[in-house]
């Protein structure tokens, strides 16, 4: 077991809960879908209770996912930067100038030419538009564990998720903005905003007093004990907004079942295209294999949370990018697994001259 100055535990392991996330998100596919036909009513009901366009009932399973999750970040970490300062430029350089515009090439050659014939019309622009948001913004809590399970250094996968949320708050908007227009996708700016300040900025917030708060009340051990119990509360929110996203999505996947594989396309090539480019950027830089290996994790991964929440708020329970944005919940823990497995495997390679 390893841990940061704060006394942040890490536990070295992904959780079972953790482990079957994909097999949890597949019940939510069911469960939503089953739901869905027996009582549309409700949903449509749930569907309306906005303000500004955003959901607030989603609002509210948003902040419960994340909140937990950004507990785990010490921002005061970020003076660990001038220690890892190759590492940290490498994965700085995939996750803001590398992955969303990939993420927006990709959607454009599959979705909008190669695979245009196999999908609604209708949806075209909304599928786009929620792999964007997949790529726009870099994984904030899973790291962690990927970064465990490579043996990578702890204060260099805290320092780089502290310095991705702060730039976040601030790029992630216009990020998406930019890419959304060269994509001729009309951008709800209000909603834009109000998302970014509901989904970053206000979490960030409270998590950062509560954090403060319960370090101040007690020892690490108790600090880390709190962690392990809102770990659960987190993913089990998750998976609830999955079900009321499958309720509403029900319909268009059944009448067109492969509409998520073929979703799933752009996602695994460009989550194994940044991982590979950030691990080899790291091996001709000569990094230390214990930061190159969280630098190619946190460069592939994606805040699927945040992308979300923002699909539903921007267009919907019932859109394409709502859709496009779960394919990144449904494969994220076997791909991520795999590219641990290939950075273990790797380590004689990489530290060869």
């Amino acid at each position: 077991m390893t841990s940061d100055s704060t006394g942040l535990a890490a536990t070295g392991k992904i959780s079972t809960f953790e482990r079957n996330l994909t097999w949890w998100v597949l019940a939510c596919i069911v469960i939503g879908i089953g739901l869905g036909k027996i009582s549309p009513q409700v949903f449509e009901t749930i569907g309306n209770i906005k303000l500004a366009e955003v959901n607030l009932v989603v609002a509210v399973l948003i902040w419960l996912m994340i909140i937990p999750m950004l507990l785990k970040i010490d921002f005061a970490a970020m003076g660990e930067v001038f220690n890892h300062a190759k590492g940290i430029a490498v994965t700085l350089f995939i996750n803001w100038l590398v992955k969303p515009f990939s993420m927006a090439l990709l959607a454009w050659i599959f979705i909008r030419h190669l695979f245009a014939d196999m999908l609604p019309a209708n949806q075209i622009d909304s599928y786009i538009a929620g792999l964007i948001l997949l790529a726009a913004a870099p994984c904030t809590a899973m790291v962690f564990v990927w970064s465990n399970l490579c043996n990578g250094e702890p204060k260099f996968t805290l320092s780089q998720v502290a310095i991705n949320d702060l730039i976040m708050l601030f790029a992630f908007a216009p990020i998406v903005a930019l890419l959304l227009g060269l994509s001729s996708i009309v951008v709800p700016w209000n909603t834009l905003f109000i998302s970014v300040v509901l989904f970053i900025v206000v979490p960030v917030v409270i998590s950062q007093v509560f954090r403060k708060y319960l370090l101040r009340k007690g020892n690490p051990d108790a600090f880390n004990a709190a962690l392990k119990t809102v770990q659960p509360l987190s993913l089990s929110a998750l998976l609830i907004t999955l079900v009321l996203l499958f309720a509403f999505q029900g319909e268009q996947i059944l009448n067109q079942p492969f509409i998520i594989a073929l979703l799933a396309v752009p996602i695994l090539i460009q989550v194994y295209f940044n991982s590979l480019l950030a691990y080899w950027l790291n091996k001709k830089l000569k990094v230390a294999h214990c930061v190159a290996g969280p630098s190619a994790l946190i460069g592939a991964s994606n805040f699927f949370e945040l992308a979300v929440a923002t699909a539903i708020a921007l267009f919907g329970f019932n859109s394409g990018a709502a859709l496009a944005t779960v394919v990144g919940v449904l494969i994220e823990v076997p791909v991520m697994l795999s590219i641990v497995a290939i950075v273990n495997r790797s380590k004689t390679w990489y530290e060869l001259n």
